[in-house]
């Protein structure tokens, strides 16, 4: 029996379909877009025009987390379902809204949602604030780790809030802890 060689047997999955479908085709041409974590994109703000973008991309699961107002001129919720993708929507404002219970809410999102999924804000600003404090507080890591994982998902503006927010936080909590 010969043994095909590890990039023959890749290349034969993904022509016959059963490679994974957890990684974006692409990264969709939006504003601000990364891939902190793999089957993750994280951007800036959707425009109408860009739900095609998303869809040819791969996408399966949007992740919201501006509230409707920021937006009162597309229904992104109903745009995105139309396209045959999952939506939520987790409202943040601001710094007022990075709060462990919505950093806990943001980490069910985010774990449960179908891949690839992209999370996204106005700017990547509040995903990544929302990013850094899940991964203090839910995945116990240290403060300038927490702040480098929400800069590789678009933390920019909110850092300062975040870093006193981690910091004033005298307990770190593992994923068991909540």
């Amino acid at each position: 029996m010969k043994l095909l060689p590890l990039t023959a047997l890749v290349a034969l999955l993904a022509v016959t379909g059963c490679a994974s479908s957890r990684e974006p085709a692409e990264l969709p041409a939006l504003v601000d877009a990364v891939s902190p974590a793999p089957g993750v994109v994280s951007a800036g703000r959707l425009e109408p025009a860009d739900i095609g973008r998303v869809r040819a991309a791969g996408i399966r699961h949007v992740i919201d987390l501006t509230p409707d107002a920021e937006t009162p001129d597309f229904d992104e919720a109903t745009a995105v379902r139309a396209a045959g993708l999952a939506y939520s929507n987790l409202p943040l404002r601001g710094p007022v809204d990075l709060t462990r219970e919505n950093a806990l809410a943001f980490d069910a999102l985010v774990r449960d949602a179908k891949r690839p999924v992209l999370v996204h804000c106005a700017s990547g600003n509040r995903v990544g604030a929302m990013a850094a404090l899940r991964a203090a507080w839910v995945e116990g890591h240290q403060l300038e780790e927490a702040v480098l994982i929400g800069k590789a998902w678009g933390l920019k503006g909110l850092e300062g809030e975040v870093r006193r927010r981690i910091g004033s936080d005298g307990v770190r909590r593992g994923s068991n802890g909540g």
